[in-house]
């Protein structure tokens, strides 16, 4: 189970008084007026900043962290993740997961058998769209709904499915078409 959890990622510097712009990868962008700190991992470098400030613009989160007042002490952070601990996650509600605790998950049938790994989640209008890679070569997508969500048990990184009748056969790679 991952203990930090991407809330951002840095796509520029905001003017000239150390402020960057951050794209939310919460579903929540608004909790940042809330967060006092973040973990900034770079690539090259993991440390953790202190909120100073933050701003909306757009579909944009601006931060500003304390001790880091000119541009040139963030223009290096540029397409760097932002990060915070499970302690100051979001407190989810009754099956409701985090996307990090799902990828690579062990996907299997009613009756036990493996199907394959959990790729991917794609999020779309009505409910989430899970992406699993099959054992046997090509992929399924599964929606996240409580009929075919039987169970998720994140600290054993499994889940329990139902399959819909037909869902096997749309193709060879389970999206409606070929694999060729």
């Amino acid at each position: 189970m991952e203990q930090r959890l991407q809330v951002g990622i840095i796509t520029a510097s905001h003017g000239l008084k150390g402020e960057v712009k951050v794209y939310p990868t919460t579903d929540d962008p608004a909790r940042f007026r809330r967060l006092k700190q973040v973990i900034l991992d770079s690539g090259k470098e993991t440390r953790t900043l202190e909120i100073e400030g933050v701003k909306f613009f757009k579909q944009l989160v601006i931060l500003k962290f304390k001790g880091l007042d000119d541009i040139n002490d963030v223009e290096k952070f540029r397409k760097a993740s932002l990060y915070v601990t499970r302690d100051n996650a979001v407190r989810l509600k009754k099956d409701e997961f985090f996307i990090a605790d799902l990828i690579d998950m062990t996907v299997e049938t009613e009756d036990g058998t493996v199907l394959g790994t959990l790729r991917d989640v794609i999020t779309t209008g009505a409910n989430d769209v899970y992406e699993v890679t099959l054992l046997q070569g090509g992929s399924v997508l599964i929606p996240a709904i409580k009929e075919c969500i039987l169970e998720v048990d994140v600290e054993q990184a499994r889940m329990r499915v139902h399959l819909l009748d037909g869902l096997l056969d749309l193709g060879n790679d389970g999206r409606g078409g070929n694999k060729e």
